[in-house]
């Protein structure tokens, strides 16, 4: 079983911009009903038109409730993205428990398409999308690819040059992240053509720039 650990790993972003930290069953159930009403604006109307108003009459809720928990409009959709990226990371460690990991690229192609069931399923998720990456501690590089790269590391026993390779990873992920974005532009359950050139530009991507890297991994 991979180590999934790795992927999912200690979040320290985890709802840093809610005002409120709920520490009782009843008001997390709150919290998450005010965050599932703004996925739901998001969908119907795009981020850029959301409110608190809107929220808290979406969520038959009192205005004081979602400032309780948000000081702004901007705070609900930090803390909506936040949440998205948590249930894609743990979409990809479910999906890894049920296969096996046969390559570098199983990891890679496995989280791209949980990328796109969740661009499916999750409402709201296209704010993931909209806002800048989380960075790693201590780096310029997109802290998911520190996640990846050490999975690939640990799976495969790769000693390569960590730095390129959490670079290399970065890059084929926002170039998979960007046309699966577009592909459910173009399609509500995501274009096809757009999702099988977003796996295949990935993989020579990733192939080109480490190759003998990753032809290493997939020997071992």
């Amino acid at each position: 079983m991979p180590n999934i650990d790795l992927i999912l790993g200690a979040d320290p972003s985890r709802r840093r911009s809610v005002r409120t930290e709920p520490t009782q069953r009843r008001s997390s159930q709150r919290l998450d009903a005010l965050l599932d009403a703004a996925a739901e604006i998001v969908d119907e109307s795009g981020f850029e038109r959301l409110t608190t108003q809107m929220v808290a009459e979406r969520a038959g809720a009192s205005i004081g409730t979602v400032y309780r928990y948000f000081p702004d409009r901007v705070a609900v959709l930090y803390a909506l993205r936040e949440r998205s990226v948590r249930r894609y990371r743990e979409r990809v460690a479910d999906d890894m428990e049920g296969i096996e990991l046969e390559s570098w690229w199983t990891v890679v192609e496995t989280a791209l398409e949980a990328c796109a069931t969740m661009y499916r399923d999750e409402p709201g998720f296209t704010v993931v999308h909209a806002a800048q990456r989380e960075l790693a501690e201590d780096d310029i590089e997109p802290e998911f690819a520190h996640r990846m790269a050490r999975l690939i590391e640990a799976e495969f026993g790769d000693e390569s040059d960590r730095a390129e390779l959490r670079f290399r990873l970065g890059v084929g992920m926002e170039i998979g992240d960007a046309l699966i974005s577009r592909a459910f532009e173009r399609s509500p359950e995501g274009d096809e053509r757009y999702l099988a050139e977003a796996k295949r530009l990935v993989h020579d991507y990733l192939a080109e720039h480490l190759g003998s890297v990753l032809a290493a991994a997939d020997a071992a």
